[in-house]
């Protein structure tokens, strides 16, 4: 794609088309800043700085679990979504507004609910990871199986409860199923931090064994590569990252898809050095850029995730046909 859009950045070295993407997205982030700004900076710098703090965190928990999620499964059209963390997300908000009433869900603790959700998620992506790994390595492919199995349960239950919900009350809910950025509590953003650090300390420690494990169980042990070991830590920080990042702002199914396969096309490699960063620079990009196009310049108030959304879905479908052709 980089080829047919900039013939020069696409015979230029990884570190020029990396220096590309960044420079575009401190424009975005600048433009998000300053664009249309009217009122005192004073207010506009904390209010538009939360937000853009969200989008950031998002941003970059996103892409890096993406990333790695392809990496240890060895495919380009999966996001950790398959895992099913998305329907829990959903199910637990679902529970919550039937069993507490809109008020919990509008005015109660934030910290604790994100807590709860962030802890939940990730529980249940451990156990999974616990159960099906014990006795050894077994195929990543039945990890996905079972992922996809619990999350149709999870929707099952969710669609479930929510035809026992009131119709008022259903309200509130139908807000939280789609991702906004409009919403984030700013008292959340210190902690969400703090979790996406952590995971991503997990991950710099084992960064140089990536590349291996991206030849292959075989190959990475025949290399050296304690393989079941790296790759239940490599699970745990995608895990931390996207309940993190689900958590936060809500479900971003496609959005991982779009900018990882994007990355690869833009760097021509497939070293983590350059991808990750690339899929990172992506993302704020298109979060930021998109948010940033949407609100100042068109003046709409559709959430831009709705939107990334659809271009991530319309690129799986292009992905998958063009499998199917080879």
């Amino acid at each position: 794609m980089l080829e047919n859009v900039f013939p020069a950045a696409a015979r230029a070295p990884q570190a020029w088309r990396l220096g590309l993407l960044a420079a575009a997205a401190l424009a975005c982030m600048a433009a998000f800043m300053t664009l249309g700004a009217n009122g005192q900076w004073s207010f506009v710098i904390p209010f538009r700085g939360a937000k853009l703090g969200a989008m950031l965190l998002v941003a970059y928990a996103v892409a890096l679990s993406s990333v790695l999620f392809q990496t240890i499964t060895h495919n380009r059209i999966l996001t950790p979504a398959i895992m099913g963390f998305d329907a829990l997300y959903l199910l637990i908000q679902a529970v919550v507004v039937f069993g507490f009433g809109q008020a919990a869900a509008t005015v109660g603790h934030p910290v604790a609910a994100f807590l709860l959700e962030v802890g939940a998620m990730t529980a249940f992506a451990c156990l999974l990871f616990r159960w099906l790994f014990a006795d050894g390595v077994r195929s990543l492919h039945l990890m996905m199986l079972v992922g996809i199995i619990f999350g149709l349960l999870f929707r099952s239950l969710s669609s479930f409860v929510v035809r026992l919900i009131d119709p008022n009350e259903f309200l509130v809910l139908q807000d939280r199923m789609f991702a906004s950025f409009n919403t984030v509590r700013v008292s959340l953003l210190p902690i969400a931090l703090a979790a996406v650090v952590a995971a991503s300390l997990l991950v710099w420690r084992m960064r140089h064994r990536y590349d291996v494990l991206a030849l292959g169980r075989e190959i990475s042990v025949n290399l050296g590569v304690d393989y079941r070991r790296t790759l239940m830590r490599t699970l745990a920080a995608i895990a931390v990252l996207v309940s993190v990042s689900t958590a936060l702002v809500g479900p971003v199914t496609f959005f991982g898809l779009l900018v990882s396969n994007l990355a690869y096309q833009a760097m021509g490699s497939d070293r983590h050095r350059h991808t990750i960063p690339a899929a990172t620079l992506l993302s704020v990009i298109f979060l930021v850029g998109g948010q940033t196009l949407l609100e100042r310049v068109l003046g709409l108030n559709t959430t831009v995730s709705v939107v990334i959304e659809f271009v991530g879905g319309v690129m799986f479908l292009v992905l998958i046909l063009r499998r199917g052709r080879r």
